[in-house]
Order: C-alpha cells, then sequence, then structure tokens
C-alpha cells in the first residue's frame, strides 16, 4: 500500500528538474520549485526553490528558502532564506532575511518590523541629463 506522508513539511506541489510552469502559479500548501516556472508564484505556506531552478516570476509566500535564480520581486510574510548559492533579481520583503554568504542580490531589501509597514522607496530613473549633485 502506498501512503503519502501528512507532515507540514512535506511538499504539496513539487515542481520537478524537468517541468517548466508559464503562468500564474497559486496554491494554498508548501511548494519546491526544481525546474523552471515563468509568470507569478503564490502560496500561502513554504517555498523551497532549489539549486538549479530558474524563477522568473514575482513571489509571494509565507516563508522561503532559495538556492536557485529568481528573476522578479520575492514578498515574504516571515523568513526568507537564501543560501549561498542563490542569484536574486529584484526587490525583497521580509519580516526575517537570512542572507548567507555567497548569495547574489541585485535589487532593494526591506525588513518589515512587527506592527509597522513601510513601503519601499521609489528608485529614481536615470536621465540623460547629469546632474551637478547627488542625494546619495
Amino acid at each position: 500500500m502506498f501512503k503519502t506522508p501528512q507532515k507540514e513539511q512535506e511538499a504539496e506541489t513539487i515542481v520537478g528538474p524537468s517541468v517548466k510552469v508559464e503562468g500564474d502559479f497559486v496554491s494554498k500548501g508548501n511548494i519546491t520549485v526544481e525546474g523552471r516556472v515563468n509568470g507569478s508564484l503564490k502560496t500561502e505556506k513554504n517555498l523551497r526553490v532549489g539549486e538549479k531552478a530558474k524563477i522568473v516570476a514575482n513571489i509571494s509566500a509565507a516563508n522561503a528558502f532559495i538556492a536557485g535564480e529568481v528573476k522578479g520581486n520575492i514578498k515574504v510574510q516571515d523568513k526568507l532564506e537564501l543560501s549561498n548559492t542563490s542569484k536574486i533579481f529584484g526587490d525583497v520583503e521580509a519580516k526575517v532575511l537570512v542572507v548567507n554568504a555567497g548569495a547574489v542580490i541585485n535589487g532593494r531589501c526591506a525588513v518589515r518590523i512587527e506592527g509597522l509597514q513601510i513601503p519601499l522607496p521609489e528608485v529614481p530613473k536615470k536621465s540623460d541629463k547629469k546632474s551637478s549633485g547627488s542625494k546619495y
């Protein structure tokens, strides 16, 4: 008889290494991505992105562990952990952010303070004219 484990940590959905998903991917359970996802990715629970996974999508999750490549913004309600092999090209927002040595983030980071919502500031657009000074 085949039994399925009912543990909270078990992935409800697994995108295998040879699988490519295109479009809006929404789940209420845990997701593990080892393949490719293009579009958007949202789960009410945990997301785990494998080392060889490539995601071109905005991500929303309760918690996330990322070891692969993400091109898109990531919004996590609680803990976001980036492994030493992760490459993020987009903005990240989480309550707790863990960045291991070697992780790459090309974007803005926002760590939320409990009960305080501060939106990410707008990034000034580059213009063809050179200014004489900088605010930064």
